[in-house]
């Protein structure tokens, strides 16, 4: 160790601390992050000052960005010339800069991600509009500090005539934050302010009606308004911008999706490849062609359709796929008196405000002070234009300049500044115009003091100073949004893909799916043969048949009281003959489980649809439970326990229901109950029920429950052997819950068990399916109405040993023909549609509804 060095031991821990702490405030405050004032970072600071006093304004001829650089180099910002060329040509481009601050002339990129020009071929200059961000730097309006070196001064921030932040935004990323501000509209701002200047207690939403949304330089959409509602509360918020995009056809029918606006910060060039190449791996269909012509004139991105593609559905695939759908994620993070904070729409606009105050002050302060030097000059001319004669002789008579100026400073009393503006003056002055002229002068300046001591007296009007320059600048340089905002959109879902479409969803026994378009079912008439339907296995038939559009969810009920949630178009499509997929592929369904009821519903995020709607269970066994739709409306993958199942039995049907429905229950022995749904008090998910209907002995079983909410409806019973009948409803007396009912039709062997119940109306068609896989679709306005202790009429041809396993209503169709289908391979002939009805009533039948109506209250009321 050399003579006089000393070692000190530190803690390495403490000063890789120290120094990372150090080094992150200097990112923090000296690179990342925008003023709140100007909204510019140093670098822009710098880039743009540099070019203000190079000399290159907008009204002056363009000068080499080289020349530029150098002079902001040298300076003020040293570092690498990348960083100041690159943020020299982002301040020029007009698809980053909602309003570019520097006018560049020769190649500065794309949109498509180009690069620009090297900077000895480039020129610039700054925009009129940067100007109103130096203006009156000169009047002592903001503070000065020293450059790099010392040697020079900058200034730590802008006068900022217009708020920077808020109209250009800006995107950082400094140690352990970020910040990444939109872009908005001028005219849309200034008039945020202003109101905001009239009443400083204007809460966000009501800047809102002024500030709507960002306003992004390439235009687009806002898809949605949520995530800029929080944005503007908040300070942070993920905003939607999709592509603006229309259809167009060509002479030969064939359809095209053309582009015109894309969002903001997506290279157009990268997105078109990527878009080709999911067209290429058949992840995107419907396109057969995708092009760019764009020029000068504007963006238009072509995608010619394939002939039988709907527009809407490939253009929903291109959003949900690619980038003409993109999010921007909100983060207001900005330097407040130097230190990072995140503010909200409001708070931007208070600092804006607090920082013009402050230059309106220190600049009127300055003229002030400026006009009261030139007021006291013109007082001490005046003196000597009173006392010419005099003036004139005591200069004459002085020995040299310095002598002149004591004796008039001792004369008349003068300082040493109106002594030398004396003795400054030319001769010219000395006629009596000129004496007129400085008289007009020192009177105006009078004025002038006047008024700027007002200023300074008077928040007032200093408010109204501000208002009036931004209503300037907003006059001068405001236009219309690009960005259009589609109020009624909504974070992105697969649904926006698919067409809604009404389907025909079957399942079977075993446990197989698939989705059918309803228009290749077509109504026949009553006594029909029917079309071959879904070929199935070898014992195998279709238990589930209904009709669902590919919006709503699916809610699977299992017998062991599970429920599982499925989108309809996520089941797989497939003709009438297809056999579909099985469920367990679909839903994670033990083996040991099966579905025995399957349930549509249009959405699951809406609380007064929730709150309002429930779900009616029955099982096999008799008993019924009512519990809130809310209680299921969150969807999980493996299922949730739906209601507490007795051993012994199993789940039979799930309904929805208003709260004010009227339930009845139907047994396989042919009797019914018909009793008020609020004999049923609402449950919790996992309780059991109570008892709603009394089986007539060990063998008989419930086949069917429906909730009927309008009296006039009527009630459709079918049985086993191809017989049914429509009833009036008031034909079903209301009856106790838990009773063993009345009789719902007449049971024989030539009509086999009861197998169904529907409530139906004239405006239902039926479809009908047998364990065989024959469907047929009937119209129910066909069956007319006869009593309910009827056998009813033959609804569907039966062959030996086959019997019906599944009805359904479906809306009906329209200018259908009604003639039998042609026959398909496979089936048997129809019986005439004039087949006996057998629809005679028998009065003995009657006389047994006057059966016990037990109601058991105690049974099964377990809310486990």
């Amino acid at each position: 160790m050399a003579e006089g060095e000393k070692i000190i031991p530190i803690n390495i821990e403490d000063e890789m601390r120290g120094a990372y702490i150090d080094y992150s405030m200097s990112v923090i405050i000296s690179r990342a992050l925008p003023d709140v004032r100007d909204g510019l970072k140093p670098v822009h600071r710098r880039v743009l000052y540099g070019m203000s006093e190079l000399g290159v304004s907008y009204n002056k001829s363009y000068k080499k960005s080289a020349r530029i650089v150098g002079e902001v180099l040298g300076k003020y910002h040293p570092h690498g010339d990348s960083s100041v060329y690159d943020t020299m040509v982002r301040m020029a481009q007009d698809w980053s800069l909602r309003y570019p601050l520097v006018d560049g002339q020769g190649n500065f990129g794309s949109i498509d991600g180009d690069s620009p020009a090297a900077m000895r071929y480039t020129e610039a200059r700054l925009k009129r509009l940067a100007d109103e961000l130096l203006g009156d730097l000169d009047k002592d309006t903001v503070d000065f500090q020293p450059n790099f070196d010392d040697s020079l001064e900058e200034p730590s921030v802008m006068p900022a005539k217009f708020p920077n932040l808020l109209v250009n935004g800006t995107t950082g990323i400094a140690v352990g934050m970020a910040t990444n501000m939109a872009p908005h509209n001028l005219t849309e701002v200034v008039s945020g302010i202003i109101a905001y200047l009239d009443n400083n207690d204007i809460t966000v939403a009501e800047l809102m009606e002024h500030v709507t949304a960002p306003d992004f330089p390439t235009g687009g959409i806002i898809y949605g308004y949520e995530g800029v509602k929080q944005a503007f509360e908040t300070g942070r918020g993920r905003v939607v911008v999709r592509a603006k995009a229309h259809f167009e056809t060509l002479p030969s029918g064939k359809e095209q999706i053309i582009i015109t606006e894309i969002p903001y910060m997506v290279n157009k060039a990268a997105m078109i490849e990527k878009t080709a190449a999911l067209i290429n791996d058949k992840k995107i269909e419907g396109i057969s062609d995708l092009r760019d012509e764009s020029d000068r004139d504007g963006m238009r991105i072509v995608y010619d359709l394939k002939r039988d593609a709907m527009p809407n559905v490939v253009l929903n695939q291109l959003y949900r796929y690619t980038q003409l759908q993109s999010s921007f994620g909100v983060n207001n993070v900005c330097l407040v008196k130097g230190r990072p904070m995140t503010l909200n729409l409001k708070e931007l606009i208070h600092y804006f405000v607090e920082h013009r105050a402050d230059v309106v002050v220190r600049r009127t302060r300055y003229e002030l002070a400026e006009a009261q030097k030139r007021a006291h000059i013109l007082e001490g001319l005046l003196i000597a234009l009173d006392h010419l004669d005099e003036v004139i002789a005591l200069i004459r008579g002085s020995r040299d300049g310095e002598v002149a100026r004591a004796q008039l400073i001792e004369r008349f009393s003068l300082s040493e500044i109106q002594a030398r503006a004396i003795l400054d003056m030319r001769l010219q002055r000395l006629t009596g115009l000129e004496r007129d002229k400085i008289v007009a002068e020192y009177d105006e300046l009078m004025k002038l003091v006047d008024y700027l001591k007002s200023v300074l007296a008077s928040e007032e009007l200093q408010r109204q100073i501000i208002k009036d320059e931004l209503i300037e600048i907003r006059e001068r340089y405001g236009d219309a949004r690009r960005t259009a905002i589609e109020y009624a959109g909504g974070d992105f879902s697969m649904e926006d893909m698919i067409a809604d479409e009404s389907m025909v969803i079957t399942i079977s026994r075993e446990g197989y799916i698939k989705r059918t378009a309803l228009d290749e079912y077509r109504a026949q008439g009553r006594g029909g043969v029917g079309a071959r339907g879904a070929a199935t296995k070898q014992d195998d038939f279709t238990e589930h048949l209904f009709v669902a559009t590919t919006h709503e969810y699916l809610l699977f009920f299992t017998e062991l009281g599970r429920v599982f949630w499925l989108k309809v178009y996520e089941v797989p499509e497939g003709g009438k003959a297809a056999k579909g997929r099985p469920i367990q592929n679909l839903i994670e369904i033990p083996r040991e489980d099966s579905v025995r009821s399957v349930l549509n519903v249009r959405g699951l995020r809406d609380p007064d649809y929730l709150e309002n709607t429930y779900l009616m269970f029955c099982t096999e066994q008799g008993t019924v439970k009512k519990t809130p739709l809310e209680a299921y409306s969150r969807p999980r993958a493996a299922g949730i326990n739906a209601i507490t199942i007795n051993e012994g039995d199993r789940l039979l049907d799930v309904r929805l229901t208003n709260g004010n429905s009227e339930v009845v229950v139907a047994l396989r022995s042919g009797r019914a109950v018909r009793f008020p749904e609020g004999k049923v008090r609402s449950m919790g998910r996992t309780a059991a029920g109570v008892r709603g209907i009394t089986l007539a002995d060990a063998s008989d079983r419930v086949v069917g429950m429906v909730c009927v909410s309008d009296p006039t409806q009527e009630l459709l019973v079918v049985s086993e052997n191809g017989y049914g009948k429509r009833s009036e409803l008031e034909e079903y007396r209301i009856t106790n819950r838990g009773g063993k009912g009345v009789r719902a039709m007449k049971i024989t062997d030539k009509t086999g068990a009861l197998v169904a119940i529907k409530d139906v109306n004239d405006t239902d068609d039926l479809m009908i399916i047998n364990k065989s896989g024959i469907t047929i679709r009937l119209r129910v306005a066909d069956l007319r109405i006869i009593g309910r202790a009827t056998q009813g009429v033959r609804l569907l041809k039966i062959n030996e040993g086959d019997e019906i396993s599944s009805v359904a209503k479906v809306a009906a169709e329209e200018d259908k023909d009604p003639e039998t289908e042609a026959v398909l391979e496979g089936t048997v002939l129809a019986l005439p549609a004039d087949a006996d009805p057998e629809d005679a009533t028998d009065a003995d039948d009657l006389e047994e509804d006057d059966d016990v109506e037990e109601n058991d209250d105690e049974d099964l009321e377990e809310d486990l």
